[in-house]
């Protein structure tokens, strides 16, 4: 185990994931993040005797659920950790984990700098920033985003519940991103247009001036500027139709500790100040659509209104 990856790995095991010595601890990863997942094998064993670690080769798009076997030992653990290539988190198999009380955080598309920078957080300030969010915004009808690079596009939350990812995962059936920090929603609708200029895949951290506008109409997409990501979307739809163009997220960063983006959606989407937007599946987030991808674009200095009230937002 790399020497400078133990101390983010113990603070994902004891400390968001609070693990017992009589608990049993799956950790699930790819051959693309093999470092970190041996890392938290460690961290695990040094906890409990009853540690797990499996790998798989790394699939082609976020969301494609995991083999099998992976699945059936997320569910029969009762905590894991998922540091993949590409994200567990809006699978079934880690829907069905949760839902067997297994508790649990994915690091979809993590690197050993981010693995290493995120975790290096104060989570019960995340914890109390999520709290303060939920508060604002939590009983909220109607949600407006707008941002100085053209966003202008408003949500309407109608029965579904805020959630907040706080990397504290101590409960039967809790689930969080680590590393961790926002509140977010499956809307039930969204009109409007939102214009990403941080960070969204498969690009990575865009250009300064470089924008991506997406025009959306009755909670789906109807317009993709980017010809990349249109042609991931449209893959998308081959297989499940409308579906892959469901205006799946909105989100609100919460992590004061990250200063800058640096071109990971996992941790960039939880920058303090920041607005992140998904395309895709939801239904792992209170939704409805089950689509094979999960894309979020990151939208920079944004303006956030709950039933016209604008909320003080977290910053870094």
């Amino acid at each position: 185990m790399a020497a400078d990856l133990s101390d983010a790995a113990t603070t994902a095991v004891e400390q968001c994931l609070n693990a017992a010595p009589d608990e049993s601890v799956a950790v699930v990863t790819d051959d693309e993040r093999e470092p970190i997942g041996e890392a938290l094998y460690a961290a695990a064993s040094a906890v409990t005797d009853d540690a797990t670690l499996l790998r798989y080769p790394p699939t082609e798009q976020h969301g494609t659920e995991p083999p099998a076997p992976v699945a059936a030992a997320m569910a029969e653990a009762d905590a894991f950790l998922a540091p993949t290539t590409k994200s567990l988190s809006h699978t079934r198999a880690r829907g069905s984990a949760c839902d067997a009380g297994a508790r649990g955080a994915t690091l979809p598309g993590i690197t050993e700098d981010v693995f290493t920078t995120g975790l290096d957080a104060d989570y019960a300030a995340i914890e109390a920033a999520c709290d303060d969010v939920l508060g604002q915004i939590g009983d909220a009808s109607e949600v407006r985003v707008t941002a100085p690079a053209g966003t202008d596009i408003t949500f309407e939350v109608g029965d579904r519940e805020w959630l907040a990812d706080t990397g504290m995962v101590r409960d039967p059936g809790d689930f969080s991103n680590l590393p961790a920090g926002e509140v977010f929603v499956a809307p039930a609708s969204a009109t409007g247009t939102f214009v990403v200029d941080g960070t969204m895949m498969p690009h990575g951290l865009l250009d300064d001036g470089r924008e991506l506008a997406f025009e959306v109409e009755d909670g789906f997409v109807t317009e993709i500027a980017d010809d990349a990501i249109r042609a991931d979307v449209e893959a998308a739809a081959d297989e499940v139709g409308d579906a892959a163009y469901n205006l799946a997220e909105l989100g609100i960063g919460t992590n004061g500790g990250v200063a800058e983006l640096v071109g990971s959606v996992l941790l960039d989407e939880k920058a303090g100040g920041t607005v992140h937007i998904a395309i895709g599946d939801n239904v792992g987030i209170g939704g409805e659509t089950d689509a094979p991808l999960h894309l979020d674009g990151i939208i920079r200095d944004p303006t956030v209104y709950a039933d016209g009230d604008e909320i003080d937002l977290p910053s870094a």
